[in-house]
């Protein structure tokens, strides 16, 4: 049928143009055009050449599959059924198909080199990861490179893929786990997807309940690849199948939401999918390049922009009429309400102003039961952020104040309002029945952030001391509760629901920490339970730990901190001396000064964490560079009230040395901390200074701590290498 290099006779294998008749020693020419020949997948003059060879050889009446397929001259019978000659040589099976059709080499080829390219690219992240290739064959054998990387583990694991090769050298047959999904270089079987998806239903989606858990994960990704990956992102953070899977995936998350945000999303899939990522951000090595505040204000603009807050006059909004239905109207209803959840959420905990819109889409009415209903669940959430909302306007949006904080008499006013508000809050709230224990924790964490406005007010202002009272019993309220979470419990068969809580409650929980270093190192130490106090501290920077997601991130950092801060400032004894000093053996009476006010006052209730960093960092920097190492070098372990306060740390307190020696201790050559330890590491103080020109607006929470310390893994390494494993 056509010429060529003796391909018969070599098995089949033929060239990409030219091939060989059998018995013809390449004699035969080829005659017809090579775009004829190239034509796929059927060439448009097989039926010429059959007839031609039915008229030179009457007893063959049609070319057998496998020769149609190399376009080689086939000498098989059909009646009787005598297979040709080059399938009985090859061992091929021999069969007629009237329906068969040619594969064009030129597609086939194609796909065959992406497919190779892609099992090298997942051989050569196996490879990284430890896993064994025995020869350097493999490396170029396609289906050698079907040993998947460590972030594939969840469908195959090392000994399973080396036991996968050396099969394939004894001449096996192997077929690889069919990947589903795949973002980049990262690829999920359906067994993975399940199985985070199930994840993500247990633990995650009680905090923010608003997605259809009866959905599959396919329909998911049908509405839009960022909502399905942004599911599997949150999922991933304790993913124990898969420990690296969120550092892997988090580059090409990344990626797919700014590609994504920059295409001008239509749909409110799209704001879904924001809604989870602003929650449960991904991990960052430096809060200067955390996204969050800003993604929160792009979810915002988007849902306006396709009109959620107007759900039933979306047509409004599109340039194609709408008619939506009852279900479909409720789920934009629903998305809108989480967006400004969401929104204030990220708003009290960056101490920033939210971009919230509660209007009349969002308007409670009670008895009605309608599209624009919300769950009882979402609605007491939506009501508590309300509530936030109130607090953060009115105390901290003075238009006549050029740090937009409320004069120390309305402040105090409002605080006797809100606090009575508050009151009628949680008796509403808690009145309900089925409420989960995540709206009770939002609602503690309010009235933190009600109360967190009295490190704001001078010692002369009305009512001081019992505005510190309160926020005492605030904070001890919400961390007593905290701790109640984080207790195993048969209602949480993955371990601590607060394991898997947002940043914004970590935030909170933050401050709440804060506020207790502050008070007990206070004049007001006198006036409270110092041992509940120090016991709740420990206590509660063991469940900050509990909360870390990679090894060394923000949540582990700043618990050590922390811990570091109650060391240098020596709480305890400073709390006993003032015992000392103001009881004379009698009952403690309180020497009021202004030692709790506040430096940093632009970043709402946030601002006592923002000062409380801030003048450990100003008060160590004049001490110089120190070495961090003997204190440092492994994480200090609080210990239960039950102990002195010199065994709570590694360091004993009565061997410590004065506050200013332990300054130079802790602060004498950074740089020498093995990046990866538990402790902080080198660049503790990064030579930056107390001023408003190291003050970035966007920075979220511990943006003081950029150039302040230096983390062993960057930001490019949290995008994508698969290096320093989840925590």
């Amino acid at each position: 049928m056509e010429g060529g290099q003796g391909a018969g006779a070599s098995g089949g294998a033929s060239s990409p143009t030219t091939s060989v008749r059998p018995g013809t020693g390449g004699s035969y020419k080829r005659k017809r055009s090579g775009i004829e020949f190239e034509s796929s997948p059927g060439s448009g003059g097989e039926e010429n050449e059959e007839e031609a060879e039915r008229r030179r050889q009457p007893g063959v009446k049609r070319a057998c599959n496998e020769c149609r397929q190399q376009k080689l001259r086939c000498d098989v019978v059909q009646d009787p059924f005598t297979v040709c000659s080059r399938c009985n040589r090859l061992k091929l099976e021999c069969k007629i198909e009237s329906n068969f059709k040619r594969v064009g080499k030129r597609s086939k080829h194609a796909e065959m080199e992406k497919q190779i390219e892609r099992l090298r690219r997942n051989l050569h992240r196996a490879q990284a990861q430890g896993f064994i290739v025995e020869d350097e064959e493999e490396i170029e054998s396609p289906l050698a490179n079907g040993s998947y990387s460590r972030n594939n583990q969840s469908f195959m694991g090392s000994e399973e893929a080396v036991s996968s090769l050396l099969h394939l050298k004894q001449g096996g047959a192997y077929q690889l786990p069919r990947i589903v999904h795949e973002i980049e270089n990262v690829g999920l079987t359906e067994v993975a997807i399940n199985d985070l998806f199930t994840d993500f239903w247990l633990c995650y989606h009680p905090y923010l309940p608003f997605l259809n858990p009866h959905q599959s994960p396919d329909q998911y990704h049908q509405q839009h690849p960022l909502l399905f990956w942004a599911i599997i992102a949150v999922a991933a953070r304790r993913y124990t199948a898969d420990p690296g899977l969120l550092t892997s995936v988090s580059g090409p998350l990344s990626r797919l939401l700014w590609q994504t945000v920059g295409e001008v999303p239509n749909n409110h899939y799209v704001v879904k999918a924001l809604c989870l990522i602003c929650t449960w951000p991904l991990p960052t090595s430096t809060t200067s390049t955390d996204p969050t505040h800003i993604l929160c204000g792009v979810m915002m603009k988007t849902a306006t922009g396709i009109g959620l807050h107007r759900p039933n006059h979306t047509q409004d909004f599109s340039r194609v009429s709408v008619d939506l239905n009852r279900e479909q109207l409720h789920d934009r209803v629903t998305t809108w309400a989480v967006c400004n959840i969401v929104a204030q959420s990220v708003g009290t905990g960056y101490g920033q102003p939210a971009s919230t819109l509660y209007d009349w889409t969002l308007a409670i009415r009670p008895g009605e039961d309608g599209p624009f209903t919300l769950s009882t669940e979402l609605e007491a959430r939506l009501q508590i952020e309300r509530f936030c909302d109130k607090v953060s306007k009115e105390m901290y949006s003075n238009a006549s104040d050029p740090r937009g904080v409320a004069g120390d008499e309305l402040r105090a006013m409002l605080t006797r309002v809100y606090k009575r508000e508050f009151s009628e809050l949680r008796v509403s709230i808690l009145s309900r029945a089925d409420l989960s224990p995540v709206v009770q924790l939002h609602l503690k964490a309010a009235g933190l952030h009600l109360r967190l406005s009295a490190f704001f007010d001078s010692s002369s202002t009305p009512g001081y001391l019992s505005d510190l009272m309160g926020l005492w019993l605030a904070t001890v309220d919400f961390l007593d509760y905290v701790l109640e979470l984080d207790a195993p419990s048969a209602d949480a068969p993955r371990g601590s629901i607060l394991r898997y809580a947002t940043n914004y409650i970590l935030q909170m929980i933050d401050a709440a920490c804060f506020t207790l270093l502050k008070l007990l190192g206070s004049f007001f130490s006198a006036s409270i339970d110092f041992d509940r106090g120090r016991l709740l501290f420990h206590r509660t920077i063991q469940v900050i730990r509990s909360m870390s997601i990679i090894n060394n991130d923000l949540p582990w950092r700043l618990a050590e901190l922390m811990v570091q801060m109650w060391n240098g400032a020596r709480v305890e004894q400073r709390s006993q001396q003032q015992m000392n000093n103001n009881g004379n053996g009698h009952e403690p009476r309180a020497i009021v000064d202004d030692s709790l006010q506040l430096k940093v006052r632009c970043r709402m209730s946030m601002s006592l964490m923002f000062d409380s960093i801030w003048r450990w960092r100003e008060e160590f920097q004049a001490q110089g560079r120190g070495n961090l190492e003997a204190a440092m070098k492994n994480p200090t372990n609080p210990d239960s009230a039950a102990e002195s306060s010199a065994s709570s740390t590694h360091m004993d307190s009565t061997l410590m040395p004065p506050s200013h020696q332990l300054q130079n201790q802790l602060l004498n050559a950074a740089g020498s901390v093995t990046p990866g330890s538990h402790g902080l590491p080198s660049g503790m103080m990064g030579g930056v200074g107390y001023g408003e020109s190291n003050y970035e607006v966007f920075d979220p929470l511990n943006w003081m701590l950029d150039g302040l310390v230096d983390f062993p893994y960057s930001y490019a390494a949290v995008q994508g290498l698969e290096q320093n494993g989840m925590g």
